[in-house]
């Protein structure tokens, strides 16, 4: 099997990391009932944490997709190298040391580790673009 799909399955347990980790803050905040309940009522905002929380699950949201066709891409078209190895794996690397350091506020640091994981998607989908 190609790691490129190892690296995808890692990435959808780390995604199970973010939606729960969100999740969990939200309901010590929000409490059990809310959490299953409807959630139709208006609640007051996120405390800090669970903010971070929250939208560091939606960047990952963001930037998934595009790992997905760049790694099944690759897969796909035959294109699989060290370098989509290299490249799928930085990408998932710097998304699992992205988390804590949204969680803990950490700003300066964490937009670096954003920036080497879309040079690690680059790098992966690269053989894609060219010819």
């Amino acid at each position: 099997m190609p790691v490129e799909l190892t690296i995808l399955a890692w990435s959808m347990v780390l995604l199970l990391v973010h939606i729960f980790a969100a999740a969990h803050v939200k309901t010590k905040q929000y409490g059990p009932k809310w959490n299953m309940g409807a959630r139709d009522e208006k609640l007051p905002p996120l405390h800090p944490l669970a903010g971070r929380l929250v939208r560091a699950e939606a960047n990952f949201k963001e930037t998934l997709p595009i790992a997905i066709v760049a790694l099944i891409g690759v897969v796909a078209a035959d294109k699989t190298s060290e370098w989509t190895a290299m490249g799928g794996w930085i990408w998932l690397g710097a998304r699992v040391v992205y988390l804590p350091l949204y969680a803990a506020g950490i700003p300066v640091v964490r937009t670096v580790i954003f920036l080497a994981s879309l040079v690690g998607i680059l790098i992966a989908l690269w053989p894609l673009l060219t010819v």
